[in-house]
């Protein structure tokens, strides 16, 4: 099975990451895309954290009824930070066969010569990197040059939306609507459990 993993804090998901799992799933042949909420990322703090529960439970909401993604909680069932070269190896122990591809943003994959293991991390997946604005690809590319497998990385189309979770968590303490967004039953979640502070979404 060729696997797409697509990290995040997801705090919370929205159409931007939905977006993305389906043209890196269309672009890249892949079988599924895997959301894989972070427990405790390793370079942030996760702002205005609801719970990992929760997050894990809008993930799981933002994706229910589409077969071509998935949820796994695996960086939150696991103590200490969330570093990318663990989860790898465990989904590869896990299903030796499967073949694993990382999406990433370009400004991420630009940083990945400072990640844990990342030679590592390029022998365990494909990084396959969402052109958008911001990093340019030559940047990107300069980055991985540096790695030992960056050359098997490949870019993706994405179109360019202009959303963000620490956008929509404002528009919640705020009082405005986040409807459009994301998903409706990600709205309601956060409205019913009242997360963010908003009282109402």
């Amino acid at each position: 099975m060729r696997l797409g993993i697509l990290g995040g804090t997801f705090n919370p998901p929205h159409l931007a990451h939905l977006i993305c799992a389906q043209e890196a799933h269309r672009a890249l042949h892949l079988h599924r895309v895997v959301l894989v909420p972070a427990g405790i990322p390793p370079h942030k703090s996760v702002e205005h954290e609801p719970g990992p529960e929760h997050r894990l439970a809008l993930c799981r909401l933002a994706v229910s009824g589409d077969e071509r993604f998935d949820v796994s909680d695996l960086e939150l069932a696991r103590d200490g930070p969330s570093f990318t070269v663990d989860t790898l190896s465990v989904l590869k122990r896990q299903a030796p066969s499967d073949e694993l591809v990382l999406i990433l943003g370009g400004d991420i994959a630009a940083g990945l010569p400072e990640w844990r293991e990342p030679e590592r991390v390029l022998e365990l997946a494909t990084v396959a990197i969402a052109k958008r604005r911001g990093t340019s690809q030559g940047a990107v590319e300069r980055a991985l040059a540096q790695l030992r497998g960056g050359e098997r990385a490949c870019f993706f189309s994405m179109p360019r939306i202009g959303i963000s979770s620490t956008m929509l968590r404002r528009r919640v303490r705020a009082g405005q609507s986040i409807r459009y967004f994301v998903d409706d039953q990600v709205e309601d979640y956060i409205r019913r459990h009242d997360l963010y502070g908003g009282g109402a979404a």
